[in-house]
């Protein structure tokens, strides 16, 4: 791999986003809006408190699954990418370029989505704020990675979106955000503990209840990592030149 090649991609691909305003407002406000909406639906009520932070894990994750999935494509249906693997660029280069792109997105998706819900909507946890952060990050990070993998198997846009209840949907059911995971059935509860999103609302969970819990997060977050960078090399690995 080369630095010089992996900045350069990243900052191709930050000026594009930088471009497109549909993008950007996705990206930044559209979390805002669904957490805001969730605390006026539960306005007067502690059931914001007890579901805001882990749905605050959930939101930036689909939202980057969404954007990472359909840009990557998009590269590869315009031609883009292929002429850029006829460069000296190979693919580790280019896809740690994307990766460290929209990985910076997704730092700054989580700082304003964070922001939003403790400093304005007065979202109360338990555990250090800063932590909730780092899970949130964490968690955008998780979101661009599988949108990374995802985009290798699809051959349109409509594609790539359909892609989203395959692979995050599931993820949603058996998270423990609407049913404790301790509750599912044995088989689910097994698949359950495969998926990454899981141990995502476990740490904002630990977050919403526990003063002292930053080890077990720290643990969540470590685990989830774990997935982001395989998610990362597999992308790597499956990264076709163009869309047949």
């Amino acid at each position: 791999m080369n630095p010089r090649l992996t900045l350069a991609t990243a900052e191709r691909v930050l000026r594009q986003v930088r471009h497109d305003p549909r993008t950007v407002a996705m990206l930044l406000i559209v979390p805002c809006v669904l957490i805001g909406l969730l605390a006026w639906v539960f306005n007067g009520t502690l059931v914001f408190d007890r579901i805001g932070a882990p749905l605050l894990g959930v939101f930036p994750f689909v939202v980057m699954f969404l954007i990472t999935s359909v840009a990557t494509l998009r590269e590869r249906q315009s031609g883009t990418l292929e002429r850029l693997l006829t460069m000296p660029l190979g693919k580790g280069d280019l896809i740690a370029g994307y990766s460290l792109a929209f990985g910076a997105l997704a730092v700054l998706q989580a700082l304003v989505a964070s922001g939003f819900a403790v400093g304005v909507l007065g979202l109360d946890i338990a555990g250090p704020v800063w932590l909730l952060i780092v899970v949130a990050i964490v968690d955008a990070l998780l979101g661009t990675a599988l949108g990374l993998l995802v985009s290798a198997f699809a051959h349109s846009e409509f594609q790539a979106v359909q892609f989203m209840p395959a692979f995050v949907l599931p993820q949603f059911l058996l998270c423990g955000l609407l049913v404790p995971r301790d509750s599912l059935p044995g088989v689910l509860s097994a698949v359950s503990d495969a998926l990454p999103l899981s141990y995502a609302v476990d740490g904002m969970r630990t977050l919403t209840t526990a003063v002292d819990g930053t080890g077990d997060v720290l643990g969540d977050v470590l685990v989830v990592l774990a997935f982001v960078v395989a998610a990362i090399v597999l992308g790597s690995a499956t990264l076709r030149r163009r869309t047949a």
